[in-house]
């Protein structure tokens, strides 16, 4: 089932001053400055909502079949210095479904009134730091396999949340992807990161009771969030995008995440165990 929700921001009306209020009239208070992050933030968030009508697409997947997956192939990974995860597994997916519908990675050039189509997926991944939201950038990810995918997300998380990422990592993004499924979070609306024209948005999965292959059975479910700017894309290509992204995720290619070389998944019997058996 999907849902698609429109929250298009009021008419903009001249900024009112702000007016100072004294809130220790109410009770003790504490008083500190903003951070400079903090306020770039602020102004970047708000100029997004303000000048960009906001609709957030809503979807489920299955990832029961992928969760299964991930398990098989965690510890071929480990021994190649990764730690695979669904994220890593979901942005492998995202950029063919990017590639799909190349007009989710483009840009507005609101000043020349034209549509920037861009042939690299440069994917923006948020992440949530003591100091604020930060969002470095994953270079040519459609070009990247699982296993670079995965060390990239594990390095870019340890130096945002270390701040030794470097400047030039936060630039030049032309998606972004925010995962609140590490911190319990469910559905949200997720803000456009100007000036960029979509961005998903990531639940926890969970496992619970439904319906599969005509049966009740336990299944894994991944909330999908897709926001988007009603300027360029409309709802119908929403709805494609995220059937898509779906489909993608509930039938993963495995040849997409088996590494080079022989390689023993979890599943997989010894050499010894199948002589012993023959």
């Amino acid at each position: 089932v999907q849902r698609a929700v429109c929250a298009a921001p009021p008419e903009q009306k001249p900024v009112a001053k702000p007016v100072p209020v004294d809130f220790s009239k109410f009770g003790p208070v504490i008083r500190k400055p903003m951070s400079n992050l903090r306020k770039k933030i602020s102004e970047k968030m708000s100029e997004s909502w303000t000048t960009i009508p906001h609709v957030t697409q809503f979807a489920q997947a299955d990832v029961t079949e992928l969760a299964k997956l991930r398990e098989r192939y965690l510890a071929a990974y480990e021994k190649s210095g990764a730690r695979l995860t669904l994220t890593g597994l979901i942005l492998k997916a995202l950029v063919k479904t990017l590639r799909q519908f190349p007009v989710f990675n483009a840009s507005l050039d609101e000043a020349a009134g034209e549509i920037v189509t861009k042939d690299s997926i440069h994917l923006g991944l948020a992440v949530d730091t003591e100091q604020g939201l930060i969002v470095p950038v994953i270079r040519d990810a459609d070009k990247k396999s699982v296993l670079e995918l995965s060390k990239a997300v594990s390095e870019l998380a340890e130096k945002t949340k270390s701040r030794k990422i470097g400047i030039e990592d936060l630039q030049g993004g032309s998606f972004t992807v925010s995962n609140q499924g590490g911190i319990g979070g469910s559905y949200f609306t997720p803000i456009i990161n100007k000036p960029e024209v979509a961005i998903l948005g990531l639940g926890k999965a969970e496992t619970v009771p439904a319906l599969r292959k005509g049966k009740i059975a336990a299944a894994t479910l991944l909330p999908l969030c897709l926001s988007y700017d009603h300027r360029l894309i409309d709802g119908g290509s929403a709805a494609r995008f995220v059937t898509d992204l779906k489909t993608r995720l509930e039938n993963f290619d495995e040849t997409d995440v088996r590494l080079p070389g022989p390689v023993k998944t979890a599943s997989a019997k010894s050499p010894a165990r199948r002589k012993k058996r023959a």
